[in-house]
């Protein structure tokens, strides 16, 4: 966390938002998830999963998530291979990063997991429409525990 908030440095906003995701992240793994490096891969992703924003806005102008794809796994691998992290969690974590919002990639759980937190977040911090609120629902939610939490933050109005 404390190298994710010094890259960030005063973008207080995207501390806030990687905080949220890894509390949501959290919660869902606890429920499915009992393996530790499945669980130690979830909370390094969630706290990552956005590293490469500023990046792409300097290169691309943009903070386009192909672009975040694209920058986030090198600033990803820097930080874990200085943590001394294992080499296959930082592999995978890597590549839930440069996937992330490819939703026609997430192939295991843990992937699937830091989908469904970050979009609990995005729902509420870009403030969705009902129609991109059902869509998500409907096509990218498929945990028990997802549906259950997008179902009383969303769906219950």
């Amino acid at each position: 966390m404390a190298e994710m908030i010094s890259h960030f440095q005063s973008d207080v906003r995207r501390i806030n938002h990687a905080l949220k995701v890894l509390d949501f992240a959290y919660i869902l793994s606890k429920e499915i998830i009992t393996d530790r490096k499945t669980r130690e891969t979830i909370y390094f992703t969630a706290i990552l999963h956005d590293i490469g924003i500023k990046e792409a806005e300097r290169k691309y102008n943009s903070t386009a998530g192909n672009y975040q794809e694209i920058e986030g796994p090198p600033i990803a691998h820097r930080i874990l291979t200085n943590l001394c992290i294992d080499e296959k969690i930082i592999d995978r974590v890597c590549f839930i990063i440069g996937n992330h919002h490819s939703y026609s990639k997430i192939d295991d759980m843990d992937f699937q997991i830091i989908v469904e937190a970050d979009f609990l977040v995005n729902i509420f911090e870009d403030d969705m429409n009902k129609a991109a609120i059902s869509n998500i629902y409907n096509n990218i939610f498929k945990t028990e525990s997802g549906k259950r939490l997008f179902g009383t933050m969303y769906l219950s109005k």
